[in-house]
């Protein structure tokens, strides 16, 4: 065994850790889409189409290759996952060697043999890697399409191979290895950013290398070089080098006028001919390190021109093509992220601007000038107004690290950070009747019958009138260090190496904290009792707990290097900083987000891993200094295998388990399904639109439904991909051409009512789309009298709307012919649908919705997913809904929602939407062996509360068999225990009762009713301080308690709402302690239910 070559057992136990992570993450891998950005990376990697910016088209290659060993296109979805699973496998094979190499390097041996030193090196190894694979962040990727297992692949190989360079530094070609690194940084461009991350750790490696003496400066200076280059590569190279295409491309077409990409051919052989002499000069002259570096950003180059793919496959017009980057100009955009909103990191805005009106001294700044290709003149065009193109940031409202930035997110900082305070403008404090509604609304603050979204919009109405106090540098200091590192990093990090509260996204409440499963340390950090834990607590899969296990092995491997290695430690902790901290900071995070962003940290976790596996090494060589047995090293491995990543991956495997999980598949299927033939369907965003381009774009179901995502409908492009035909779906109906909504053309149309009259839909588009100069706010502000010559000329030469009320017409026949109503309800048809346009503004993709409406002439199907309860959401036409299974029909039948039930919108058609519901697949929903996640659930509320609305429906009409087969479906696909959201299950309780079935509905009423008085029951131990603390939960579980006994005094006997009412009154008691306070009274009850 002594005699064993110690680079066999390294490439033994390397790939042995490489083949127990593929076969983990193969065991536990989604079998098809699943939420979020998956469905969209899948079915753009497969056919190679155009992603979100800022794209990532070396992985699409990847994924198309993996999508060819799928057997049918229902295995594409598999396959592309299984290429997660592969790079997440191939993460751990590196980290094992980077691992190895790190600890030779400690202890300064070239090992050959394996005695027991080097037996523990292979050990540390095994036992690190394993502990980074089954990590709770690191997993999750591994399992599903996304960005980030290939990322932290790179980011692992770009760390190994710098390791590699910093032993064959001084040998001869040991450059080798950097420009290897190179490439794999051009190729990082090709799936994340994150892997550039590596670049400072990779440069200290070449600092402690080349210098002995390391002194505070010249460690100062190699840090700051080290940001410096991975600056140069990022912001500088990258997007210098497609700025240097597009303005080629330009010039040349406008100015030579030459051909389109005529430009970008030339600017490609000028950059190979300058590379190719640049090369030949340098080595001719012997400029070694000149030569190296040129070779380096020549490699860079090669890796970043997998970008190539995404010009190529625009021009092909690809269904799904986002943000269309076919000419080097919007390749530029693309990678500059021009859609999205611009992040300030040093100085600029906070989310208060938006109530500070214009800057006095600079009010607007210029836009980026928006080029198109104009194919009649040959040359690419400017579309948009672009000098004082943008409203500029209100001065008054910048400071110093806007970290509170976001304007979409006011009320979530003021969440945060509670109430704004503001002031009555001087000019405006003489004015009684404004000082009389502020001092009303301060009244009801104080009352506490605000909510945050209720401030906000105060503040937007009465911005002009109020100076509104902005968070101060302190405030924004703390909510870095509190919020953003504190809570949205920290707490990352203790998921990992810690344990996790639960799967349910945390803001800063009873949700998504870190615990260890030592109930008093966890009492004291989350401030709340561990013991008697209601049931959907305890159980929850995501309930992960590792007793601090891998993070005292982590701490133990850092003070062990800090202790051997300090340049190493250092190196080291610069690759942590930057791969954890420096994101947050960077990224400028944004209070409580659509969920939770971990996966993008799992970069410092690795880093951590790496320490985990020192830490292993460490106590093998404290044992060492008492026994010289050769099993110490077999035995430590073994106890640190079996307590770090046999701990992690027991607990993390229940909820890391996605192999039966198809719910994201099913719902796709059934809001496709839902639709009639040749329907066009409205969607919100990621989860009810990328599942449906899934199933439409890889697996062929329902191509002759038109998805219309709502978000991406105020962009050109967009609108201009939509009027394309897309497999069997015909193009959208639609008048407007695309030089009435190119780019910066009617974004948003101001209202300026000149009339209450009443307008016809195509009156009303034929006047906001007119050029006639009376249709412009330029003519109203004449008309009024103002001067207009300070004003801009995109306000003045902008369209606004004269009236809010327009008439949209129903053509009967028409209806009856398309079968958009039934024959049989021809009778409720109406005559035309009033609506009335909400708000201070008409946006462009409302503007899109109408025009679809006023060109369709109830031609085809229109629907709306749901995924929105806003007025604008439906344009204003929820009054005429038509719910079918998951969607809702657009129908000239007026179905006045009402206002004590806002949600149950729209009629609906009981045999129609039965035979949909039971013909859904439900994607294993109710299995108890598959993990519900978190987005399954939430689903449940849709599915819970359609389903609710069709029982009703059938109960009214006297289908009870019909209705009692959906209520039991309802149960069986979405059992209490593992959906949560009680309170939609009330009207079952209440159907089941009307359907004469008392034993269902006892049975489902007291299941619900225990988990209510698990609640009372847990929340009652807690201290006075705590429930004041919780208060708001408590009374919402004793109404919905409460709500819950109020329905069996309807249907159940005499004795059954006795003891149940007693049961309630003493869970009150817990909280009143009063036998009388708010009791449900028995007698009063009874005579009310008689």
């Amino acid at each position: 065994m002594a005699d064993f070559n110690f680079k066999k057992w390294n490439l033994i136990l390397g790939w042995l850790t490489f083949l127990i992570a593929f076969i983990t993450y193969s065991l536990t891998v989604e079998p098809t889409v699943s939420f979020w950005d998956a469905g969209e990376y899948i079915l753009t990697s497969s056919k190679l189409q155009v992603g979100h910016p800022p794209g990532a088209p070396f992985f699409q290659m990847m994924g198309a290759f993996f999508s060819v060993f799928a057997t049918d296109p229902t295995q594409i979805g598999l396959m592309i996952n299984m290429m997660s699973a592969t790079a997440s496998a191939f993460t751990i094979l590196f980290m094992f060697w980077s691992i190895v190499l790190l600890i030779k390097q400690v202890i300064k041996k070239d090992i050959k043999s394996l005695n027991g030193q080097n037996a523990a090196v292979l050990g540390a190894a095994f036992v690190g890697s394993l502990s980074f694979a089954f990590t709770d962040s690191f997993w999750f990727n591994a399992v599903e399409t996304e960005v980030y297992a290939m990322a932290t692949l790179i980011m692992a190989v770009l760390f190994y191979l710098g390791l590699r360079w910093g032993n064959d530094m001084f040998s001869p070609r040991g450059n080798k290895w950097l420009i290897l690194i190179s490439f794999v940084v051009g190729l990082s461009f090709g799936v994340h950013f994150m892997g550039l991350l590596t670049i400072p750790a990779i440069s200290l490696i070449y600092f402690f290398k080349n210098y002995r003496t390391v002194t505070i400066k010249n460690f100062i200076l190699a840090n700051l070089a080290g940001i410096a280059i991975l600056l140069f590569v990022f912001k500088l190279l990258a997007p210098n080098i497609l700025r240097y295409f597009s303005v080629l491309e330009i010039f040349f077409i406008n100015s030579v006028g030459l051909p389109f990409n005529s430009g970008s051919i030339i600017a490609f052989f000028l950059l190979v001919g300058f590379i190719i002499f640049g090369i030949r000069y340098t080595r001719k002259k012997n400029y070694v390190n000149l030569n190296t570096a040129l070779l380096c950003v020549t490699f860079i180059i090669i890796g970043f021109s997998c970008w190539i793919m995404l010009p190529i496959r625009a021009n092909a017009n690809v269904t799904v093509n986002e943000n269309n980057p076919s000419s080097a100009r919007e390749l530029l955009a693309y990678y500059n992220l021009e859609q999205y909103p611009k992040t300030h990191l040093f100085y600029g805005p906070q989310f208060t601007d938006q109530y500070a009106g214009l800057d006095k001294n600079n009010p607007y700044v210029d836009d980026k000038p928006k080029y198109e290709k104009d194919e009649a003149l040959g040359k690419y065009v400017i579309v948009n107004d672009y000098k004082n193109g943008l409203q500029n940031y209100n001065s008054r409202h910048a400071s110093l690290l806007p970290r509170m930035w976001s304007s979409e997110h006011a009320e979530n900082y003021m969440m945060y950070a509670g109430f704004l305070d503001f002031s009555i403008k001087t000019e405006y404090q003489m004015q009684n009747e404004l000082r009389s509604a502020i001092n009303d609304f301060r009244n009801a603050v104080a009352n506490g019958e605000v909510d945050y979204q209720d401030y906000h919009s105060f503040l937007k109405k009465y911005g002009r009138y109020i100076d509104v106090e902005k968070p101060s540098l302190i405030k924004n200091i703390f909510y870095l260090f509190d919020y953003q590192i504190g809570y949205m990093y920290w707490r990352y990090f203790m998921w990992n190496f810690t344990g996790r509260q639960d799967d349910i996204q945390g803001k800063m409440d009873l949700h998504g904290n870190w615990i260890s499963g030592f109930d008093s340390l966890d009492e004291y950090f989350l401030g709340m009792s561990q013991e008697n834990l209601p049931s959907d607590v305890r159980n929850n899969k995501a309930r992960n707990t590792y007793y601090f296990l891998p993070l005292l092995l982590g701490l133990i491997g850092l003070f062990f290097l800090f202790n051997k290695d300090k340049k190493l430690f250092w190196t080291m902790l610069v690759f942590f900083l930057f791969t954890g901290i420096a994101i947050q900071v960077y990224t400028n995070v944004r209070p409580f987000e659509p969920r939770e962003r971990d996966y993008s940290l799992v970069g410092s976790f690795y880093v951590f891993a790496l320490w985990i596996g020192f830490g292993v090494f460490a106590i093998y060589e404290k044992f060492s200094d008492f026994s010289k047995s050769s099993l110490l090293a077999p035995l430590v491995s073994l106890v640190c295998l079996v307590a770090v990543p046999g701990i992690l991956a027991s607990q993390n495997w229940d909820d890391h388990d996605r192999s039966k999980r198809k719910t994201a598949h099913a719902m796709a299927i059934q809001y496709l399904e839902s639709c009639d033939p040749n329907a066009i369907i409205f969607t919100i965003g990621d989860n009810d639109t990328f599942p449906l381009w899934y199933a439409q774009e890889i697996e062929g179901i329902r191509r002759d439904v038109r998805v219309v995502c709502t978000s991406l409908f105020n962009v050109d492009w967009y609108i201009d991909q939509m009027k394309r035909k897309a497999y069997e779906s015909a193009p959208i109906p639609s008048s407007l051409s695309h030089e009435q909504y190119k780019w910066g053309t009617r974004d948003y149309i101001i209202k300026e009512l000149v009339t209450k009259d009443t307008l016809s839909l195509d009156q009303f588009l034929g006047f906001i789309t007119s050029d006639d100069e009376r249709t412009k706010y330029k003519h109203v502000l004449q008309q009024q009298g103002y001067d207009t010559s300070g004003q801009r000329s995109q306000d003045l030469n902008a369209n606004y709307l004269p009236t809010e009320n327009i008439r949209i017409p129903v053509d009967k026949l028409t209806v009856l012919k398309n079968g958009i109503v039934k024959v049989q309800d021809s009778s409720l048809i109406v005559p035309h649908i009033d609506i009335k346009i909400k708000g201070a503004a008409l946006y462009k993709n409302r503007l899109m919705m109408l025009d679809i409406i006023a060109n369709n002439n109830w031609e085809r199907p229109i629907y709306f997913t749901g995924g929105a309860f806003g007025d604008e959401d439906y344009i204003w036409m929820k009054d005429y809904l038509q719910l079918d299974g998951l969607v809702y029909k657009l129908v000239p039948i007026n179905t006045t929602v009402d206002k004590n039930n806002p949600f149950d919108m729209g009629r609906i058609d009981t045999d129609k939407m039965y035979n949909m519901v039971t013909n859904w697949d439900w994607g294993n929903n109710g299995d108890p062996e598959m993990y519900h996640d978190v987005e399954t659930r939430r689903n449940s509320l849709t599915y819970r509360g359609n389903l609710a609305r069709l029982i009703e429906a059938l109960i009214k009409e006297g289908k009870l068999e019909k209705a009692e087969q959906i209520a039991d479906l309802a149960m069986t696909k979405m059992p209490v225990d593992m959906f949560g959201f009680y309170t939609l299950l009330e009207p079952y309780i209440g159907a089941y009762y009307e359907l004469k079935a008392p034993k269902k509905a006892r049975e489902l009423f007291l299941k619900v009713s225990i988990k209510y008085q698990e609640s009372l029951s847990y929340y009652s131990d807690l201290s006075e301080e705590n429930q004041s603390k919780y208060i708001q939960t408590i009374y919402s579980d004793i109404e919905r308690y409460r709500s819950l006994v109020d329905i069996t005094t309807f249907y159940e006997t005499e004795d059954f709402i006795k003891k149940e009412m007693g049961k309630f009154n003493d869970y009150l008691r817990l909280f009143t302690g009063d036998p009388e306070s708010e009791e449900l009274q028995q007698e009063d009850i009874l005579d009310q239910s008689n």
